[in-house]
C-alpha cells in the first residue's frame, strides 16, 4: 500500500521508510526541503513539499512525525509558538488531505500521529515514582500543552473515518542521531555526568523498536487511541549516565548542577531536569515483542 509520512527524512522517518519499502509498501514523504530529503532517502521514495500534492496518488495510511526540533533553541515566546505551530500545521494539512480524499471515497484507513513523553509533564522521579501509563493524568506545563495541541489537531481525521493512533515517543536511541548524538562526545572524553539530582526519569526506546511500534499500529486495525512509545524498563538520569559510562569505559564524575542548567537554558532546562516513569502499558498488553527491552541491550547494539 501507499504510506505517506510527514517528517520522513528525520532520524526516525529514514529508518521507517526503509522498513516499509523492505516489506513491499510504496512510500510518500512530505518534506520542507524535498531536495535535501532526496539525498537521505531511498530513490524509490516519492517526495513532495505538501501532503496535498498526493491527492491524485491517495495514500492508504498516514504517519505524522513532522515538527520543529524542541531542543535546538531557547524557549522564547516566539520559539514556543513555532514549536506548536510546526506540529499543528503539518497535522492539520493531513486532515485537509483526508477531507479532499473523502470526496473520492479514497480516504486513508489509518493515521499514526506522533506525540511525545512530554504529554505527561513532570511526574516526579526517584525509586518511588509511580509508573506512567496511557491513563495517567498529565501535569500542566508547556511541554504538556504542546503535545496536547498536537494530539488535538490529529483528531480531525476521525471525522472522515480514519482510524487514529497517537504515539507518545520517548528518547530515541541509535547511532548517528537522537539523544546520543549530543551525549556521546562529552561522555567519550570522560566529561559526562548526571543532570541535576539525576532522579528524573528518561523514558527511552531503541529506534528499531519504535519503527516496529509504528508498523504494528499501521497493520493492526483494532488499535487506536494513545500508546506510549518507550521501552518497558525506563531509567533515571543517574542510571542512564552510569550505563553509558560503563559501556564507553569512561568515568561519569562531572555532574551538571540544576542551577547552571536553569541559568543557561531557562525554561527549556525542564527537558533535562524533569521526566516521567513512562511505560508502554498498552503495547505490553498487546504482547508487543521488544528487541531491546533493557538499556544495556540497546547500548550493546549501538556502541
Amino acid at each position: 500500500m501507499r504510506v505517506l509520512i510527514t517528517g520522513g527524512s528525520g532520524f526516525v522517518g529514514q529508518r521507517l521508510c526503509r522498513r516499509l519499502i523492505e516489506v513491499g509498501h510504496r512510500v510518500q514523504v512530505v518534506s520542507r526541503d524535498p531536495k535535501a530529503a532526496a539525498g537521505r532517502l531511498p530513490a524509490a521514495v516519492d517526495i513532495s513539499g505538501s501532503a496535498l500534492d498526493f491527492v491524485d496518488k491517495p495514500p492508504a495510511a498516514l504517519v505524522n512525525l513532522a515538527g520543529e526540533p524542541i531542543a535546538d533553541k531557547r524557549w522564547s515566546d516566539d520559539q514556543k509558538e513555532k514549536l506548536i505551530d510546526s506540529r499543528v500545521a503539518a497535522t492539520r494539512e493531513l486532515s485537509l488531505l483526508c477531507e479532499q480524499l473523502a470526496q473520492t471515497a479514497k480516504v486513508p484507513g489509518v493515521m499514526v500521529s506522533g506525540s511525545a513523553m512530554g504529554y505527561y509533564g513532570d511526574q516526579g522521579g526517584g525509586a518511588d515514582a509511580t509508573p506512567v501509563t496511557e491513563e495517567t493524568e498529565p501535569h500542566d506545563e508547556f511541554v504538556h500543552r504542546l503535545c496536547r495541541r498536537w494530539e488535538e489537531a490529529a483528531q480531525g481525521v476521525k471525522e472522515h473515518g480514519v482510524r487514529l493512533a497517537i504515539l507518545r515517543i520517548g528518547l530515541v536511541l541509535d547511532e548517528g542521531g537522537g539523544v546520543l548524538k549530543r551525549m556521546l562526545p562529552p561522555f567519550k572524553m570522560g566529561l559526562g555526568g548526571r543532570l541535576g539530582s539525576g532522579e528524573q526519569y528518561m523514558p527511552w526506546v531503541h529506534r528499531d523498536d519504535l519503527v516496529e511500534m509504528i508498523m504494528t499500529l499501521l497493520e493492526r486495525g483494532d488499535l487506536e487511541g494513545p500508546f506510549n512509545g518507550s521501552a518497558p524498563e525506563p531509567v533515571t538520569n543517574a542510571q542512564f549516565t552510569q550505563a553509558l559510562g560503563r559501556h564507553l569505559h569512561r568515568p561519569t564524575l562531572i555532574p551538571a548542577p540544576k542551577l547552571a542548567l536553569e541559568t543557561a537554558l531557562g525554561e527549556m532546562s525542564r527537558l533535562l531536569l524533569t521526566g516521567a516513569r513512562m511505560v508502554p502499558a498498552r503495547f505490553t498488553e498487546q504482547g508487543f515483542g521488544f528487541r531491546y527491552p533493557t538499556l544495556d541491550k540497546a547500548l550493546d547494539a549501538i556502541l
